[in-house]
């Protein structure tokens, strides 16, 4: 095992073990622990006075420290006590293991680190964003239901074609985009295919439509009033640049609502407008008002259409509890109800998410096809027929039995035996001798093999993976491209050391070194770093040496005449230098 496990972490399924890995805390460079430190105190400076009052009390409540990147180990000791673990996962999964994640109150954790040049903002996810973002809110016990929630019902949603395609662009954009040295012409080819992606969606599928509102809730969402609103997303939270930028003007403020689903949004820009909701309890008022519109709850024709559209394996729940998990291939419909159904390749069988004995994969290895509906010219459906009715209908053990149901389906054969729920209804006829048909079509025919029919007048539910997760091997990820860890040689390692040795003397482990020795190696060879001389003025500051303070402050002033971007974030770093942080 390459991570600490503990009692939430076992509850979860292979296939999602599978995008765990361990966090290697050793890696983090000084310097990627000087990224960590400048942006929570910037974000707690100022997040203080616009964030949701559950941010800093989440800060409190998780553990997580403005000083140190936080340990995914001990950061799991902490969320414990709220019913939560985290792991780390490398860069974007995908969005429906992600969400499954939530569903187990798991947090998962990108834990790279974005590099210096992308302080304020990276489109990749990383450890600010994962564990100073989204950690804190859920502290909150109504948040974190929430969360909860959305991750058992956003697990469901069914795809299309499409959405793993631009899945695998928006992950390849931020790796290129966080990766040191990309040539800006690669960058810009990313971004063109992606918005060619998105222009060519045709109509948006479940999936992308619920994306769409964890990004406008769980990600970019406000909170309290439109003309007065807090933050809580996590994608504000933990951009230093984005959390300022949308309590201007010039980001528009908008009444959450279900509408939100159907707004889309551009990774790669700064969001033009956002939602506010009134309060977290609105969350999820909205999110079952959309779950509803799912096929999750309505079924039916619609449900069974997006499955076959998806070309994913997905499941659906007839009337009588049974569920059908397999690639759903074709299907026949008849004044607007579907009559027949085909899944192709490994299927299984199973009521209330548990497999039927003898109905997995191995009995289904080459599919599942069944009518399903009422009979032709009777009102009551077999599976609400008596044992007396089904006598008399000649659905009995060791009869010969002719079926015509509603759309033309016509199914023959000898009846061996039936499989009743717990309710005592009949889910399953078995026959020998079958032949299915559909006006001259033949659907299915054998003599030796025996027929599964499956019983139900409609299908109830359709959706995104297998009712019985043990029914299928999903440990198939395939990771089609990595984070790209930023190359160290000799000058950039020298220029970690001198970052260590400042974090040492600060935290009193080594006192011995020369800060004016270290100021003055990174003037001659790092003449453009900002951020170490931000922390040797603090230190200055700090000790009441004023005349290396104003040294040091002179020099800034060089790298802002010389690289005017960063100038902002260095008069940032120098005003925080007076303030105190206590979390």
């Amino acid at each position: 095992m390459s991570y600490e496990s503990n009692a939430i972490l076992d509850k979860l399924p292979k296939h999602l073990k599978q995008y765990i890995k361990p966090q290697n805390y050793n890696d983090y460079s000084a310097i990627d622990q000087a990224v960590w430190r400048y942006v929570m105190r910037k974000n707690v400076d100022y997040l203080s006075k616009v964030a949701h009052r559950s941010y800093l009390d989440g800060l409190k409540k998780t553990g997580i420290s403005i000083d140190h990147i936080p340990n995914m180990y001990g950061m799991n000791r902490i969320l414990k006590e709220i019913g939560w673990a985290a792991v780390a996962v490398d860069g974007f999964i995908p969005p429906s293991a992600f969400m499954e994640f939530q569903a187990y109150n798991v947090l998962v954790i990108a834990s790279d680190i974005r590099q210096l040049d992308h302080i304020e903002y990276t489109p990749a996810p990383d450890i600010i964003h994962e564990g100073a973002g989204h950690a804190p809110i859920i502290a909150n016990p109504e948040y974190a239901e929430y969360l909860r929630r959305f991750g058992e019902i956003g697990c469901k949603a069914i795809s299309n074609a499409k959405d793993f395609e631009l899945y695998e662009a928006v992950r390849h954009l931020s790796i290129i985009k966080e990766a040191s040295g990309t040539p800006q012409k690669e960058i810009d080819k990313a971004e063109k295919h992606i918005e060619e992606l998105q222009q060519n969606m045709g109509e948006p599928s479940e999936i992308a439509l619920i994306r769409n509102l964890h990004w406008w809730t769980v990600e970019y969402g406000l909170i309290g009033t439109v003309k007065n609103p807090k933050i809580y997303g996590a994608g504000l939270l933990s951009s230093i640049g984005e959390s300022a930028w949308c309590m201007t003007d010039k980001v528009k403020k908008i009444p959450y609502s279900i509408e939100a689903a159907h707004t889309a949004f551009d990774i790669t820009k700064p969001q033009p407008q956002l939602f506010v909701t009134p309060d977290f309890a609105f969350l999820s008022q909205v999110l079952e008002e959309f779950a509803n519109t799912m096929a999750l709850r309505k079924g039916g024709l619609s449900g069974l259409k997006k499955l076959i559209a998806s070309k994913e394996l997905g499941t659906i729940e007839l009337s009588t509890g049974l569920q059908i998990s397999g690639n759903f291939q074709r299907m026949i419909a008849h004044e607007g109800k579907p009559v027949f159904f085909q899944a192709a390749g490994p299927t299984a069988l199973a009521y209330r998410e548990k497999e039927l004995v003898g109905h997995s994969i191995k009995r289904h290895a080459t599919g599942f096809g069944s009518p399903i509906g009422k009979l032709k010219g009777i009102n009551l459906a077999i599976e609400d027929m008596s044992p007396r009715d089904l006598k008399a209908y000649n659905i009995y053990e060791g009869e010969r039995v002719s079926l015509e149901f509603e759309g033309g389906i016509k199914v023959t054969g000898h009846i061996i035996t039936g499989t009743r729920n717990l309710k005592g209804e009949i889910i399953l006829v078995t026959m020998k001798d079958c032949k299915v048909v559909h006006g001259e079509q033949v659907l299915f025919e054998s003599h030796d093999e025996l027929y599964n029919m499956a019983i139900g007048e409609h299908i109830v539910s359709a959706f995104n993976g297998p009712a019985d997760l043990n029914s299928f091997d999903l440990v198939t990820h395939e990771i089609s491209s990595t984070t790209i860890k930023q190359a160290k040689d000799t000058v950039r390692s020298k220029l970690e050391q001198l970052y260590a040795q400042v974090r040492e003397f600060r935290e009193g482990t080594n006192t011995t070194i020369s800060r004016h020795k270290v100021f003055e190696e990174v003037k001659k060879e790092y003449p453009r770093d900002w951020l170490l001389s931000v922390e040797l003025y603090e230190l200055a500051k700090t000790n009441g040496d004023m005349v290396f303070s104003k040294e040091i402050l002179a020099h800034l002033e060089t790298v802002k005449l010389d690289n005017p971007k960063v100038g902002h974030l260095i008069d940032d770093g120098v005003s925080l230098v007076s303030k105190s942080f206590v979390v």
